[in-house]
């Protein structure tokens, strides 16, 4: 495996019985270790399977395998038209329908940004699926009593204003004819952020070279454009699922804490605007075994700016697991 060639890695493609087609990489170690649980990777918006290149190879040589699929509306995964297809019940449903695929009965499930909310939520529809979980970035919330549309979110908390423009039909098409600004602007050091709050605008200008200081060479950055040249309508999709999920959450009467015997692992960069540290500490009522990672002076692409760190932190965390979980496999 070679991080910097998305072609070393070994690529597989599955039609799960959920009826949608997945592509994945699946990476099995020479030394595998079948005493140590799988792992799945969630990647989050807008990355790929790729997001996690630096993670896949050290985790392989401790002998672990590692499963990372491209998420629904991401490359070579299936992109279903309808928004209500990207709810977080739906999806965990396809993850669970991979592990299957598999034949796997058990995982430690790792996800970033939207993966990171999705993991936890995979914790409430699935619980009987996890070894342990490992949140990145985005930490976990409970599900809500009230419905909040993204709006009166953004008013609530101004750091995440960004997701209005998201949520809205205008911002497909503008994205999609801005790709290189829009992953210039995006994948950022939290020194060279720039300022989200008229979105539209800013992709659009001219006088703006997105591409110095942008956290993704050359070679990365059209990588990451050719995974999206079918377009931007899944992955904004996951912005425009807040009823459905705030409907399918109520309808099932999902708790609000997790399965207290679950070990949870929250990783995060005290220089991330989107991990508001009320909410760090919000989560600690909901998750009995919760260790928390501050990583310094890091921003939102942990995996990027962090890399070596985020591996070691999470073998660390899951040699703390013991036989006793990985017997529950």
């Amino acid at each position: 495996m070679n991080p910097t060639d998305p072609q070393s890695f070994n690529h597989r493609t599955a039609q799960i019985h959920t009826g949608r087609l997945y592509h994945f990489i699946d990476q099995i170690p020479s030394n595998h270790d079948p005493t140590r649980p799988p792992l799945i990777c969630l990647h989050g918006f807008p990355d790929s399977w790729f997001g996690w290149r630096y993670q896949i190879g050290q985790w392989c040589q401790q002998g672990f395998r590692v499963i990372v699929p491209d998420m629904l509306g991401y490359g070579e995964t299936d992109m279903p038209h309808d928004s209500s297809a990207y709810s977080t019940k739906s999806i965990c449903n396809d993850i669970s329908a991979l592990l299957d695929f598999l034949a796997i009965h058990k995982a430690v499930v790792i996800g970033h940004d939207w993966g990171s909310y999705t993991a936890g939520r995979f914790a409430l529809w699935h619980p009987d699926r996890l070894i342990a979980l490992v949140m990145l970035s985005i930490p976990y919330v409970p599900p809500k009593e009230q419905h909040m549309s993204v709006e009166d979110m953004a008013r609530l908390y101004p750091s995440y204003g960004y997701q209005v423009y998201f949520a809205s039909d205008s911002s497909t098409s503008e994205i999609e004819e801005n790709l290189v600004p829009f992953l210039g602007m995006v994948f950022r050091t939290p020194e060279k952020a720039l300022s989200w709050s008229k979105l539209d605008e800013l992709i659009t200008n001219k006088q703006i070279n997105f591409t110095d200081d942008c956290l993704l060479n050359e070679r990365e950055l059209q990588f990451y454009v050719s995974r999206f040249q079918r377009g931007m309508r899944g992955p904004l999709s996951y912005y425009r699922t807040t009823k459905t999920r705030f409907e399918e959450e109520k309808e099932a009467q999902l708790p609000a804490h997790l399965l207290p015997n679950l070990p949870v692992l929250f990783m995060y960069g005290t220089k991330d605007d989107t991990c508001p540290p009320a909410a760090v500490r919000n989560a600690h009522k909901f998750i009995s075994r919760l260790n928390t990672v501050a990583l310094e002076d890091v921003g939102h692409w942990v995996m990027l700016e962090a890399q070596d760190r985020v591996a070691s932190e999470v073998l660390q965390f899951l040699s703390s697991l013991g036989s006793s979980q990985h017997s529950r496999m």
